[in-house]
């Protein structure tokens, strides 16, 4: 129960904290609005600034770009004498609450159209409609225009949908150095094997094969001319050294892969490491010579050493770094010697933007190496190669599938200021954010995920051209063409009058309701040049008669008219001719400028209705006032700022109701009810004399009295009379000043007591006293001659004598022996 009491406890003081907290946070963040009489008028921010005003903006467009809650007033005299042009750039809130007309209110949205949208494609292995891969549809919408306002973002849904039956390059590039030669042999009949098993997969398969050695330079090989020409020693049969060569081009022929690659040899090379990333770069690349289609791409990496990478060519004296461009001749690399090897870098930059997935199918040595290297490739697998690449097919089953279970979204370089957020829907209700947000794993094909993307301008571009995004799923060549165009000016600009009458002869633009000045002129309408500014004959316009201060210290004297200050807060204004107004020097009642209850307009409250006084603080409304009676005060004061002002001092409370010195009104006339109904009491003789003042009625009930609510005071009255009985009366007096009282004609005497029942209670209580002692007595009894038959039961058990002899038995018997028994005579 404690513990019970103590949660709750807990409970109560964390809501309270948190109430005070929220409204703390309220006060602080939004607008305080005063709804009265259909009156809906702005407060203002009471600690917070707006983002708007200080912006200071000039123009339209200025203003729309400060934040997506900003907005222009074009409305010609929206403007009090005193505010800079920039006052017409405020909150949406602000802007209509000091009068400015929605219809007058620029604040243009951000939009999104969706220009090109098939659906993802439905086709299953083994359909007879047979699809060309660019028919094929995994990714909805393709093309899309988003307008961006700054700071506003635009949401789009992306769909993803792995197809079945989906088409499959693949291309085998094997490392031929010495230490591979059993590898070659089981991979002389891989194409037909491999298209047995891809055909459970897709219908549309091809197969290539490339191999890479090393650089042609010292000291990755040796260069004299007989191990240019067989670089293994011994007797066995090797080709010259190479870097690459793109031995079969994708094809669809099985038995062609079968049959060229068993026509490869063996090569070698004099160091540990192999040129593989030269090999890579080429083949992602050449895309002509390789034959890529725009289908999945797939690039097995098979070999049982590591790698160079940029900067290993400075040991053969190379030190170009590499172009990324194809340089095949007769499908031979012919610039190895001129170029360094890519660095990692730059071949996840040629993989992803050519779309290729990359396998590594390495022997169990290296296997740390290249998952360090797969973490730094997106959409990339590692799988361990027996030391004879008998187990190369299912290891590349294996890595298909795990590289197709999962889509990882990327976007194109994005435009400075513009920001792109992801948010997945994945299979089993699995939703993440932030980087986890692009991507969603274990997908079988046929499943669909959904992405949600937000895109956000954080400025405008300086030349407010259009841009282009693109997002795409890493692997895959389809891809989403987002246009992004900026919303950084107002509709109402394009409207506007070059060379203006409006904008003092001509030396402006009269845009959205204001000027925008011509090079050299300044001034609300550009009626000052650049050079008049400090001119002492214009300061005399901006005094006040009397008066030396400029714009009252308040402002700034421009071409001969006041420009007032802007102060820290916002919602703080000066205005005025002369500066000499604002709107934060009104009285405060509770805190609050002009109570809350009022608008201050040049330092005086101007107050809503029902409220008056300097600081709006008093309320000309009645409520508070009026008694349960429905008099305002009890008929005893008046109603002055929403509290009652007893006129009689002996009275007081919220509504006049209490007297503490006054005899109730009760006691006061309860004889006189009592002789004057039931004919008896202290003032029985003199009844007609003086209880005479009040008319009477007698009501059958308690029920049929008159109750709160009428218009006259009513007091409910219950009182004893000279028998100690109960007798209920109302006392009235009505706007005559006549009393009236209502009694109920029976009064309710208290019956004698049954002394029978007492009696018998106090009897049959005695006895079951009596009973409940005998009751203990004889419990006390038992249990005290159990502790001692047990106390004896326990010394018997202790008895240390034989029971079969008796204890006091002495035996009658004496034995004695003679000393000299058995001595011989004579001694």
């Amino acid at each position: 129960m404690l513990c019970g009491f103590f949660w709750w406890w807990w409970f109560g003081f964390l809501l309270f904290w948190l109430l005070i907290k929220i409204n703390h946070k309220i006060w602080c963040s939004v607008f305080v609005f005063q709804t009265n009489l259909k009156l809906v008028t702005w407060a203002g921010i009471l600690c917070c600034g707006s983002d708007c005003i200080k912006a200071n903006a000039k123009s339209c467009g200025e203003c729309i770009q400060a934040g997506p809650n900003c907005g222009w007033c074009k409305k010609i005299d929206f403007l009090q004498e005193g505010e800079p042009t920039s006052a017409r750039c405020d909150d949406l809130a602000a802007l209509k609450s000091k009068g400015c007309p929605i219809e007058d209110i620029e604040n243009p949205r951000g939009d999104k159209q969706v220009l090109e949208d098939r659906e993802v494609t439905n086709r299953k292995i083994g359909a007879a409609e047979k699809l060309k891969p660019e028919a094929i549809t995994q990714i909805q919408p393709q093309k899309l225009v988003l307008k961006l306002r700054v700071g506003e973002p635009q949401t789009f849904s992306l769909k993803f949908k792995r197809a079945e039956d989906y088409p499959i390059d693949l291309y085998y590039l094997m490392d031929l150095s010495y230490s591979m030669k059993d590898d070659l042999e089981n991979v002389k009949s891989l194409g037909t094997a491999l298209m047995l098993e891809m055909e459970k997969i897709t219908s549309d398969f091809r197969i290539g094969f490339g191999s890479f050695v090393e650089k042609t330079v010292m000291p990755y090989i040796s260069t004299t001319p007989a191990k240019l020409r067989n670089p293994c020693t011994g007797d066995q049969n090797c080709t010259s050294p190479f870097s690459y060569k793109n031995v079969l081009s994708l094809t669809s022929e099985g038995n062609k892969f079968n049959e060229l690659v068993g026509k490869q040899h063996i090569s070698g090379n004099l160091d540990s490491p192999e040129g593989g990333f030269d090999a890579i770069m080429q083949v992602a690349v050449c895309g002509e010579q390789i034959g890529w289609r725009n289908v999945t791409r797939l690039l097995v990496f098979s070999t049982d050493a590591g790698f160079h990478f940029a900067g290993d060519g400075k040991l053969g004296g190379i030190v170009l770094p590499n172009d990324g461009k194809c340089h095949l001749e007769n499908n031979v690399y012919t610039m190895s010697h001129y170029y360094d090897y890519p660095s990692i870098a730059h071949l996840v930059q040629k993989l992803s933007e050519n779309n290729i997935q990359t396998i590594f199918a390495v022997t169990e040595e290296f296997q740390a190496v290249y998952k360090e290297l797969k973490n730094l490739i997106p959409k990339s697998a590692v799988g361990t190669l027996s030391s004879n690449s008998s187990n190369v097919i299912q290891l590349i089953i294996d890595a298909y599938n795990s590289l197709s279970s999962e889509v990882i979204l990327e976007n194109s370089k994005l435009p400075k200021g513009v920001t792109i957020s992801y948010k997945s829907f994945c299979k089993n209700g699995v939703n993440d954010t932030q980087e986890d947000g692009r991507k969603c794993s274990n997908i079988s094909i046929g499943d669909e995920v959904k992405f949600e993307i937000n895109v956000t301008a954080n400025e405008c571009p300086k030349k407010g051209q259009n841009e282009t995004i693109k997002i795409k799923p890493l692997g895959f060549t389809e891809e989403v063409e987002i246009n992004l165009q900026f919303i950084c000016e107002c509709q109402c600009q394009s409207e506007g009058e070059p060379n203006s009458q409006a904008c003092h002869e001509g030396n402006g633009t009269f845009e959205c309701g204001a000027c925008r000045c011509n090079e050299g002129r300044i001034g609300r309408l550009c009626e000052c040049s650049t050079d008049e500014v400090n001119s002492e004959d214009m300061d005399a316009y901006c005094r006040r008669e009397n008066s030396t201060e400029i714009c009252s210290n308040n402002g700034e004297c421009i071409c001969g008219q006041c420009v007032c200050k802007k102060r820290e807060n916002t919602n703080e204004v000066y205005s005025g001719k002369y500066c000499e107004c604002d709107n934060f020097n009104c009285d405060r009642s509770n805190g609050l400028i002009c109570g809350g209850n009022g608008i201050c307009k040049c330092r005086v409250c101007e107050c809503f209705p029902n409220f008056t006084g300097s600081a709006c603080d008093c309320s000309l409304d009645t409520f508070p006032c009026m008694a349960s009676n429905g008099q305002i005060c009890n008929g005893r004061g008046t109603c002055e700022c929403g509290t009652c002002n007893c006129t009689d001092p002996k009275f007081q409370g919220a509504t006049c109701e209490m007297c503490q010195t006054c005899v109730g009104v009760c006691a006061e006339h309860k004889d006189c009810v009592q002789c004057r109904a039931f004919d008896k009491g202290e003032k029985k003789e003199t009844c007609s004399q003086e209880c005479m003042h009040f008319n009477m009625t007698r009501v059958e009930s308690r029920d049929k009295l008159p109750q709160p609510g009428q218009p006259d005071p009513l007091s409910h009255c219950k009182e004893k009379d000279v028998d100690d009985c109960w007798f209920y009366f109302t006392y009235s007096v009505n706007s005559n000043g006549e009393a009236s009282v209502h009694v109920v004609e029976t009064p309710e005497c208290p019956s004698g007591p049954d002394i029978i029942p007492i009696v018998a209670g106090v009897v049959a209580g005695i006895v079951l006293i009596g009973l409940a002692l005998l009751l203990i007595w004889k419990l006390l009894m038992i249990i005290h001659d159990r502790r001692e038959f047990a106390k004896f039961e326990k010394e018997k058990m202790n008895a240390k004598w034989d029971t079969q002899e008796n204890p006091i038995y002495k035996s009658p018997i004496n034995n004695f022996k003679n000393p000299n028994y058995g001595r011989k005579a004579g001694l």
